[in-house]
């Protein structure tokens, strides 16, 4: 695992250092203290405390919030070195807030990140995955998006089973294209280990070791020493079975880069390995060697523990207080503002309620008599409405006879082979306008169904869906398609005449818009309340900006099928009428070019 600035570049400390004493601008100070703080906190945390700490002082006293923000991940990143993970979690989520507030989404991403990290270390994988995902959801927004690599490569690193082959692949190509695009030399050395790791798992073991091998060679080469640590615990894990000599010889130069650099905490961690090692291989000379390493190493940390002066627990409680006896001061405030506020109103209201009473029985009787008016305007568009409604349905009922005739005697005349073809073309559209328009006139004749004009009796729905699937198969069989249906035998009270017009609509909508070949599935679920009726297509899908516009009555959300079957958009929103008749609901999942699923939840005593 790798963060944001791990390695404390020496240079830029010293010219940091330089240039303290010379920065007059406030802000700029803080900022050069903040950055100080994360650049060393790899060898002395007690350093990168007392740096967060005063950038933090002045931070507070000039109210700058983006200074305010650096500062308390800053304690993050000290309180979860110190192993408090729980006061850690704290300050990164605070540093989260913070950068929310400031529009800061490079650093909301980071802190979404540290986070993620903190869950992990406690062994809350949920939470963690959630922390991950949102952080990448958030960061394929980001133009400055540098912090993505590293992002991506510390998901994979913790939980590289979250991802299939394909998955990793493409994860690890866009860290690694990002990190090439800044520069990012570090985080490009980084994910060749990940990179040898999914090697190794997936059955190149020589290859993935040979690159991990040359990736801790080019971390060391680029003075990349704190990086090289985990690639060289990685090497020795991964040879400890199979070649211990190896592994014992990576333990090894680990712990001399350790050592050399100040990094305790790993040369704590290879002395562990190395005993553990040669313990296993009964090398007792060699185990009682790493044995007093490992011994000296602690006596070492405690040593540096008890001569810090800085109490961090002191420091977090102190900063507890201060902010419960801030918010206190801020809610008293407050609340004397308030106490003055509703004084005033009081005094107000009273003076207003005088006045007003005089106004009130005038009112009264204008708002009657604005009452009534409206309850005969409502009434008159209710009836309106219905009087619409019947119109329509005896205008659709008398238009399906001529309709009909018409498209039969098409359908006759194209029986006769004489004609020539441009004529049969013409019939052939005749037909075809004649079919649509039955479809649309059928559909006219549901508008506006509604619960108390149902005919409920018993349904055996396992007899209705076999019933449609027999009349559609035609349809389907005329596109190569094929219709599947999983049922089970359920009664129900409810409409047949409606029902059977619903999952009509469905399977013939499924058909319209799936290809040619393809297969439609139709299943029956029963629970001890409800039954579920889905109709599943391979087809191409619902875009995501139709959304519920496909159940609206009259909707432009409307496309031509696969073979270029007319839409009409009515069939979804009675469907949907329907259902909702029933007392159930009906929706849909859909991923554009995956296919779209329908769903119809009823209850059983409907």
């Amino acid at each position: 695992m790798i963060t944001l600035a791990s390695y404390a570049q020496s240079d830029e400390v010293a010219n940091i250092r330089r240039s303290l004493n010379h920065i007059s601008d406030s802000s700029r100070y803080v900022d050069a203290l903040n950055r100080m703080a994360m650049l060393l906190y790899e060898k002395n945390i007690d350093s990168t405390f007392v740096y967060t700490a005063k950038a933090r002082q002045i931070a507070n006293r000039l109210d700058y919030a983006k200074g305010k923000a650096d500062a308390i991940n800053n304690l993050g990143v000290v309180f979860d070195i110190k192993g408090n993970v729980q006061l850690a979690l704290r300050y990164y989520d605070e540093a989260f807030s913070n950068y929310t507030q400031l529009h800061d989404s490079v650093n909301v991403v980071q802190s979404l990140m540290n986070i993620a990290m903190v869950y992990k270390e406690i062994g809350k994988d949920q939470r963690a995955i959630q922390q991950f995902n949102e952080a990448l959801s958030l960061g394929r927004k980001l133009r400055q998006d540098s912090i993505m690599s590293l992002t991506i490569y510390n998901y994979l690193l913790e939980y590289p089973a979250k991802f299939n082959r394909d998955s990793m692949s493409y994860y690890i190509a866009r860290a690694r294209s990002i990190a090439a695009k800044y520069h990012d030399q570090r985080t490009l050395i980084a994910i060749d280990q990940l990179v040898a790791d999914d090697m190794i798992s997936h059955g190149m073991r020589e290859k993935g070791l040979a690159l991990l091998d040359s990736t801790v060679s080019a971390a060391i080469r680029h003075n990349l020493y704190y990086v090289s640590m985990d690639m060289m615990i990685d090497m020795g894990d991964q040879l400890a079975t199979s070649d211990p000599v190896k592994a014992a010889g990576y333990y090894q130069r680990g712990l001399a880069v350790a050592g050399e650099n100040g990094y305790l905490i790993y040369s704590q961690m290879m002395a562990r390995k190395l005993f553990d090692l040669y313990t296993l291989r009964h090398d007792s000379l060699q185990a009682a060697i790493y044995s007093r390493q490992l011994v000296a190493l602690n006596d070492e940390q405690d040593k540096l523990n008890n001569a810090s002066s800085i109490d961090y627990l002191d420091y977090a409680y102190k900063d507890q207080q201060i902010k419960s006896l801030s918010v206190r001061t801020k809610y008293q405030t407050i609340l004397l503002i308030l106490a003055v506020i509703v004084c005033l109103l009081a005094i107000t209201i009273i003076i207003v309620i005088k006045r007003t009473l005089a106004r009130t029985r005038l009112l009264n009787r204008q708002v009657h008599e604005q009452y009534v008016q409206m309850k005969e305007t409502l009434d008159a568009l209710e009836q309106s409405q219905a009087d619409n409604s019947r119109m329509m349905k005896i205008v659709a009922h008398d238009l399906r006879n001529p309709i009909g005739a018409i498209t039969s005697l098409a359908a006759l005349m194209l029986d006769n082979d004489s004609y020539p073809e441009e004529d049969r073309m013409m019939l052939e559209m005749i037909r075809t306008s004649g079919n649509n328009s039955l479809e649309l006139v059928s559909d006219l004749l549901q508008v506006h169904t509604r619960a108390e004009e149902l005919k409920m009796e018993m349904v055996d729905l396992d007899q209705m869906l076999h019933y449609c699937v027999d009349l559609l198969e035609n349809k389907a069989s005329s596109k190569g398609q094929q219709l599947k249906l999983d049922s089970l035998p359920v009664t129900i009270a409810a409409s047949r005449e409606k029902l059977w017009r619903v999952v009509s609509n469905l399977i013939a909508n499924a058909i319209k818009f799936s290809p040619t070949g393809a297969a439609i599935n139709i299943s029956l679920e029963s629970a001890a309340e409800k039954v579920v009726i889905a109709v599943k297509d391979n087809g191409i899908g619902i875009p995501e900006e139709m959304g519920n516009k496909i159940f609206d009555m009259f909707t432009d959300s409307k496309r031509p099928g696969t073979a270029g079957e007319q839409p009409f958009g009515l069939g979804l929103a009675i469907s949907k009428q329907i259902v909702e008749a029933h007392g159930g609901k009906i929706w849909y999942e859909s991923h554009p070019g995956d296919g779209t699923t329908f769903y119809v939840e009823l209850p059983k005593g409907a």
